[in-house]
């Protein structure tokens, strides 16, 4: 598996993924038409040196996709966290190994950096992924909170 940022030719496949699954069907535009709105995204994150679209590829073909941002804190000594957002795994890849690659590798590119703490959230309609993330090492030690606006 190879790891690369994003680019924005990619847009198409990785907004596929983030819609392939039953929470992700309810938020993301899942037609044959992307919105602007996701080039806007794109383009702002992709400016951002604290912020990358991390496409995971196997035999030139995209396995996975995910988010890595890098937060300046005053916490932990004025330490970087690192949060990851957006983890999927293509269908076909998945149960292969492949996400805990991806979230190998990100927690890899943090303590390079210098990082602190990775941190990231997922759903509680989503217990598969609180195994997943809990058994590569992931504990639940704060309780999130997400207020919506749309």
């Amino acid at each position: 598996m190879t790891f690369r940022e994003a680019a924005r030719a990619d847009l198409p496949a990785v907004v596929r993924l983030l819609a392939d699954d039953p929470l992700g069907a309810t938020r993301e535009a899942t037609g044959d038409v992307i919105p602007e709105a996701y080039f806007t995204a794109f383009d702002a994150i992709d400016k951002d040196p604290n912020n990358a679209i991390i496409i995971a590829e196997i035999d030139g073909a995209i396995a996975g996709t995910l988010q890595l941002t890098y937060i300046p804190s005053l916490t932990y000594t004025g330490g970087e966290r690192a949060q990851i957002e957006g983890v999927r795994v293509a269908a076909e890849q998945r149960g292969n190994g492949v996400g805990q690659l991806m979230i190998t590798w990100a927690i890899d590119q943090a303590r390079t950096r210098g990082c602190r703490v990775v941190q990231l959230t997922t759903d509680r309609q989503r217990p598969q992924s609180i195994r997943f993330y809990q058994k590569i090492g992931f504990r639940p030690t704060h309780q999130g909170m997400k207020y919506p606006l749309a």
